[in-house]
């Protein structure tokens, strides 16, 4: 079966597994895990920000963060298909009682001028406006990037209203090696970032949040509380620092791959709509309406084993698990289907 669910389904290289048998461990909840610090220092100084915390998922460090720029009552603006909104089980709301504010964005992107509409005044009767999340790159949008300029005008809005803001970067170096842009870049424009290493990278678990030392430092008790507090974590954290340093530059690989398949769909008849395809996710509109579950069904009935993520839209997501070969097949089971 030719996995693209996701790029979750990812499996350790041997020489992942190496890193893995090999690594010095100790106890990360006291902070004596040596290749966990090293994982931590590591993504810090790549992004060129104080500190990083490692957790078990990005949900993990997305619900952290947003739990230590807000308190209860306040208000977080995001997308309407935000990750942090619609897949993190309500997260918002019971871990840190506050309220989301979701606003209509173009392939999962929202401007500067509807963030700048969103805030709202200085009211007894609303909430406080304390924080934006972007995601780069979009997962429900199709694996879109932000515009670098449109990030920095967010940032304006938040710096002129008191706001922080965070980047849910769950697959941000699939932005990074499409937008030819820096880590660096990103640690100064964001206060707090999260990336996860078990997707494109390839770990086979976990994600690090990154900030200042004072945000890590209220990070690591939130982490505590969540039940994210683990002991020789090492063994996994060697395989993230295996993805970043040796896992990065293969990405565009993925991007080739999902353009290929974004362009034979593009010639379907049963496809109404293919959305931009600048990374690694393939997002196609499905006609007739609702008839995206039975178009999975038939991709893997053929043995591709793709996802229907609502009545009118599959999705195909490359990783480094998928070949060239399993694309040459997949391309000619895509010029079988038929509606």
């Amino acid at each position: 079966m030719i996995e693209l669910r996701s790029d979750t389904f990812t499996r350790p290289t041997p020489a992942m597994l190496q890193a893995m048998f090999s690594a010095p461990v100790g106890d990360d909840v006291f902070g004596e895990d040596p290749t966990v610090n090293e994982l931590e220092d590591f993504a810090a100084n790549l992004f060129g920000m104080e500190a990083a915390l490692y957790c078990p998922s990005g949900t993990m460090t997305n619900q952290i963060a947003i739990k230590v720029h807000t308190r209860p009552g306040d208000e977080v603006i995001c997308e309407s298909q935000a990750h942090v909104y619609i897949y993190e089980g309500g997260g918002i709301a019971f871990n840190s009682s506050a309220q989301a504010r979701t606003l209509p964005g173009i392939h999962g992107r929202i401007t500067a001028e509807q963030v700048a509409s969103a805030v709202n005044p200085e009211d007894v009767h609303k909430s406080h406006s304390t924080l934006v999340c972007l995601e780069n790159t979009s997962n429900r949008g199709g694996g879109t990037c932000y515009n670098w300029d449109e990030m920095t005008a967010i940032r304006r809005v938040c710096d002129e209203n008191g706001m922080s803001l965070h980047l849910d970067g769950a697959r941000l170096f699939n932005a990074l090696v499409a937008k030819s842009e820096s880590p660096g870049q990103y640690g100064g424009l964001f206060n707090s970032i999260s990336i996860c290493l078990s997707k494109g990278l390839g770990a086979p678990v976990g994600s690090l949040l990154l900030g200042n030392k004072d945000f890590i430092l209220q990070a690591r008790r939130v982490r505590k509380v969540f039940g994210g507090g683990m002991r020789q974590a090492g063994f996994m954290a060697a395989a993230g620092l295996y993805s970043l340093k040796h896992n990065v530059e293969r990405l565009q690989q993925d991007h080739n791959h999902a353009l290929h398949l974004s362009q034979a769909l593009q010639t379907c008849s049963w496809v109404a709509e293919v959305f931009p395809t600048e990374t690694n996710i393939v997002i196609a509109r499905v006609k007739p309406a609702g008839s995206a579950p039975a178009i999975a069904q038939q991709f893997k009935d053929a043995g591709v084993s793709l996802i229907a993520i609502s009545p009118d839209q599959i999705r195909m997501v490359t990783h480094l698990d998928v070949s060239a070969s399993d694309i040459e097949k997949t391309l000619e089971i895509i010029g079988q289907i038929k509606r």
